[in-house]
């Protein structure tokens, strides 16, 4: 007999911003048992340095997480420059301070070389894995091994300001860009050594920023709650965005509720608007119910791919 999971079955995306000084996991479980959820995953860890938007997926959302990790993202990075670290950040250890001496010409001439798509060589301090490891084991180990450079996409590079021997940027990029990376060659390009001081991320995909909650502020109104002994999902649950969200950016075909019965049980359908080579949002009736994902099967009908298992009946 299967083991029932532990809370309750509640499906949506909580759009947090994350505080400094606690990992991504750590956010996670925080959320995780507020919400008393039986199931959660976030959509890209951010580190411990950096602060900003974490969506964190609840129940059947998390089948749809990865589409936000392949999504786009947008941070607002501070660097300090003339001082180069081990980690290309804050936490790490100092290992070289030179003089800050370039002209506007040479920072706007080394920004340029980082617009656009490019090659990275990820930072020993990442949590890509080789042989099985995270990269920042070795490195905390003083082992450096082998990392190919992967594409990047750098869609805007904006000069935000300069004071003194603070550098601040605003990056618009592809996944898997590592701005302590960026931050660090930065420095190498400018003669100077340059490493992060702080690390906001202000988008995923097309969320809103005025849509992000803290830690602090999902407790205080659970705190709250319990104090006029009101439910907390009564508070929380209204903040949480629909699970198709994530999803929001692939073609819609809907279905009438006759082929429910048949795409519901995993069976391809006959179905309008089946676009080759790309993933689909798959809704039913006039009401557009969100039920997964699907694409066309090589005989030119929707195929479900990732489907919501409906636990209101539960």
């Amino acid at each position: 007999m299967a083991r029932r999971r532990k809370g309750r079955f509640i499906d949506g995306i909580v759009l947090l911003d994350k505080g400094t000084g606690i990992s991504s996991n750590h956010a996670l479980q925080r959320v995780k048992r507020l919400y008393q959820a039986n199931k959660a995953g976030h959509t890209g860890a951010l580190d411990p340095l950096a602060t900003g938007m974490l969506p964190i997926c609840l129940g059947e959302a998390t089948k749809f997480s990865q589409h936000l990790l392949d999504a786009d993202k947008r941070y607002l990075v501070t660097a300090k420059l003339g001082e180069r670290t081990d980690t290309s950040d804050s936490d790490g250890e100092v290992v070289q301070i030179r003089p800050v001496n370039f002209t506007q010409e040479k920072l706007e001439a080394s920004l340029e070389h980082f617009r656009g798509k490019t090659m990275q060589v990820p930072s020993m301090y990442s949590a890509l894995k080789y042989q099985g490891q995270p990269l920042y084991k070795y490195a905390r180990e003083g082992i450096e091994v082998p990392r190919e450079a992967r594409p990047i996409n750098v869609f805007e590079l904006l000069y935000v300001g300069l004071e003194g021997d603070e550098l601040t940027l605003d990056i618009h990029c592809s996944k898997g860009t590592y701005i302590r990376t960026i931050v660090d060659d930065l420095g190498e390009m400018l003669g100077c050594g340059a490493h992060v001081i702080m690390l906001r991320r202000t988008q995923v995909a097309d969320y809103p920023y005025e849509k992000m909650v803290t830690l602090e502020q999902l407790m205080a109104m659970v705190d709250k709650a319990e104090k006029s002994e009101t439910p907390s999902s009564d508070v929380l649950d209204p903040l949480l965005l629909p699970m198709d969200t994530a999803v929001a950016n692939f073609a819609e075909v809907n279905l009438p509720e006759t082929s429910a019965q048949y795409i519901l049980q995993g069976q391809p359908v006959q179905a309008e608007g089946v676009l080759d080579d790309q993933l689909l949002r798959i809704t039913l009736g006039e009401s557009r119910k969100f039920i997964g994902i699907g694409f066309k099967n090589d005989d030119g009908l929707l195929a479900p791919k990732r489907l919501v298992v409906d636990h209101s009946q539960e």
